[in-house]
């Protein structure tokens, strides 16, 4: 069997399940990523895949937060300041 459990990593390392049995993992351009499992459930999530542990069928996602003020993948806080 190939298939994995997606979990919900949080802050504090507790988790909860996501999706069960997934056997489709679809990452698209805007950050979210598809899943699909082997009954047919589909769900998307905006997240980043944190950690994969494929010999125990897991695969840990982490949310994907809208970027901070200050923060590097902020394009305006990489603008340069006026002199």
């Amino acid at each position: 069997m190939c298939e994995a459990n997606v979990y919900w990593l949080d802050e504090d390392g507790k988790t909860s399940l996501f999706l069960d049995a997934v056997d489709k993992v679809i990452p698209d351009e805007n950050g979210k990523i598809f899943f699909e499992n082997i009954y047919g459930e589909r769900k998307t999530a905006a997240a980043r895949i944190k950690r994969m542990e494929l010999v125990d069928h897991k695969i840990y996602l982490e949310r994907r937060d809208a970027p901070k003020a200050g923060d590097s993948a902020n394009p305006a806080a990489r603008q340069k300041k006026p002199d």
